[in-house]
């Protein structure tokens, strides 16, 4: 029970942080706005955005495309295999930093990048720290008529600690998407002698989400000013609409994505500009050192 006081108190801590550092950004973006007109990171038209806008603004997007990918796996890798609590805390606070202190991304932004995975995530936990019963179990039951609903500290704990893990996980991904654009992902995957056709087809389909995407945002908009949405009949009926209109406008955007494609000697192999850039030893050194604390952490904490 100590460490789960602990482990709470960390990841509040952690939230506390990424609180204040919302708030004095927005202070300063406050301060500035009074002197100037200036662009916040993030900012929409109506039209969605896409993650490769957070990593070419990032201030890490000069780091090295390979060491930010290995770092980003390997923490991956170490917190489902650790599997333990501290070290996937540790994770979601040096990811954070590393996101929004050193790449200069707002937290409000980086928060809502991480709302959707984390509702999906309490979603799908949701169903460990409860279950039914005929009879009274448990440390807190619900009587329904039928039966009880009960939880307990058991169940609660393992929640709490799959929570924290898949978060890590994510914060860790999130790290590498969020600072590295999608090209130099790919670069790094042809390095890594993934096969040709899956990073290709991985390339195609990520640019036509985002496609897909502007133009469902288009009429969605477009719908909006016509008073498509004015009662649920309505919505019904509008919403029947754009999705049948969307395989229409999909086939067609393919067509016109692929003679964009010819246009510019498409010959079947994807080829993007590709910068070299220098990984610094002290980035190393530190990239050691967290993977050792990680280990440290793992190692008096299991």
């Amino acid at each position: 029970m100590e460490k789960i006081i602990i482990l709470c108190a960390v990841f509040s801590a952690a939230i506390f942080l990424l609180v204040f550092i919302w708030k004095h950004q927005n202070m300063n973006d406050n301060r500035k706005r009074v002197h100037k007109h200036n662009h916040k990171i993030g900012h929409k038209h109506g039209e969605g955005y896409s993650i490769d806008f957070y990593a070419y603004a990032s201030k890490i997007r000069h780091w090295n495309a390979e060491f930010k990918v290995y770092l980003s796996v390997l923490t991956l890798v170490l917190c489902i295999v650790f599997n333990n609590p501290y070290v996937s805390a540790t994770v979601i606070i040096a990811m954070a930093y590393l996101t929004v202190i050193k790449g200069k991304i707002p937290a409000a932004e980086y928060l809502s990048i991480l709302a959707i995975p984390i509702t999906f995530i309490l979603l799908s936990t949701f169903t460990i720290a409860i279950d039914f019963s005929k009879q009274a179990i448990g440390q807190c039951n619900l009587y329904l008529g039928f039966g009880y609903v009960f939880t307990s500290t058991v169940q609660l704990k393992k929640m709490v600690f799959l929570i924290l893990k898949i978060f890590a996980a994510i914060s860790a991904l999130q790290m590498m998407t969020l600072s590295t654009p999608t090209s130099e992902i790919i670069y790094v995957l042809r390095k890594a002698h993934v096969p040709k056709l899956i990073v290709e087809l991985m390339s195609l389909i990520y640019r036509y989400i985002f496609i897909l995407m502007d133009v469902f945002t288009k009429m969605k908009n477009s719908a909006k000013s016509r008073q498509g949405y004015c009662d649920f009949k309505t919505s019904c009926y509008t919403f029947g609409s754009i999705a049948s209109n969307m395989l229409i406008i999909s086939l067609r955007k393919a067509n016109a994505y692929y003679d964009a494609m010819e246009s510019r000697c498409y010959d079947g192999d994807l080829v993007f500009l590709e910068e070299d850039k220098n990984v610094e030893v002290m980035q190393i050194v530190l990239a050691v050192v967290f993977i050792m604390f990680l280990v440290l952490i793992w190692y008096f904490t299991r």
